[in-house]
This record gives structure tokens, C-alpha cells and sequence, in this order.
């Protein structure tokens, strides 16, 4: 396991810290970086080699800070983030990490989570490695998780 640098993309931080605490006490030797928006996780997967992204769907635009909103928030911020994989010609093994069940699609209509997981399957096959549902108060998402990251670390 030595070598892992995996990056942690995630705006809303109760939910970064429960994935960061997930990370340390389950995989103590993966490097984890954070990245809070889809521009900052642009320019770190441009700056430097990961051997893992866990992303969320749901992204602002830019980190918010104090007295700012982040732009325009995107609520398949994580998609763009995909397709820009793909355009870089990178292998990075992905596994979308989402607590909503269904997305509003531009046109208002609601996508159910298998549904988006069999698209983001499909449009990405070399990327996309899984989309697991995260629930703060079950453990359910905790074994799914640990069993894929578990099988990219095997690879």
C-alpha cells in the first residue's frame, strides 16, 4: 500500500471529515488530500499524480471562503470534473461518493442514483470504478467503500 496519494473532493464538511476519519482508520497509509471545489480539484489533479479520486457529485465552482459563495454551485460539478480526466488521457480510479438518491437534471427531471451510477458506468468506463451512497447515520456506505478501495489497492 505504500505510494497511495488518493484525492478527497468534497464541499460540505461534516461529510468531509466523516470520509477523512473513514480514510485514517481504515487505509492509515493512503495520503489523502482535500480538495473543496471543482477548479481546486482541476489544478491538483493537474499538479500532481493520484492513485485514487473519491469525489462528490454536488461541487461549487470555486472553494468557498469566508464572505464568498463559490460561484455557481453545479450539481453535476463531479461530472466535469470526469471529462476532464478523460481529456488529460489519465487512469485515475474513481469511485463518485454522493449522499443524494437522485439528481435534478437540467431539465428539472430527477435522476435516481442507478441510474446515474449505470451513466457515469458507461460514459467512463476506464474512469469510474463505483458510486457509493453516503448516509452519515448507517455504516452501509463503509463497506462498500472499504471493499472498492480495497480491490483498486489489490489491482
Amino acid at each position: 500500500m505504500t505510494g497511495i496519494c488518493a484525492l478527497l473532493v468534497e464541499d460540505e464538511a461534516p461529510k468531509l471529515a466523516h470520509l477523512r476519519r473513514f480514510m485514517r482508520e481504515s487505509f492509515s497509509k493512503i495520503s489523502v488530500t482535500d480538495a473543496r471545489s471543482v477548479s481546486t480539484a482541476l489544478d491538483a489533479i493537474e499538479d500532481e499524480a493520484f492513485s485514487l479520486l473519491l469525489l462528490d457529485m454536488s461541487l461549487p465552482t470555486f472553494d468557498v471562503g469566508q464572505g464568498e459563495h463559490g460561484g455557481r454551485p453545479q450539481g453535476f460539478g463531479g461530472i466535469e470534473i470526469l471529462r476532464h480526466i478523460a481529456m488529460l488521457g489519465l487512469s485515475l480510479p474513481t469511485i463518485v461518493i454522493t449522499g443524494y438518491e437522485a439528481f435534478p437534471d437540467e431539465a428539472g427531471t430527477l435522476i435516481e442514483l442507478n441510474t446515474l451510477r449505470q451513466r457515469m458506468m458507461e460514459e467512463f468506463p476506464e474512469t469510474v470504478v463505483a458510486v457509493v451512497h453516503f448516509n452519515s447515520s448507517l455504516d452501509d456506505w463503509k463497506v462498500s467503500l472499504r471493499s472498492v478501495i480495497q480491490k483498486i489497492i489489490e489491482r
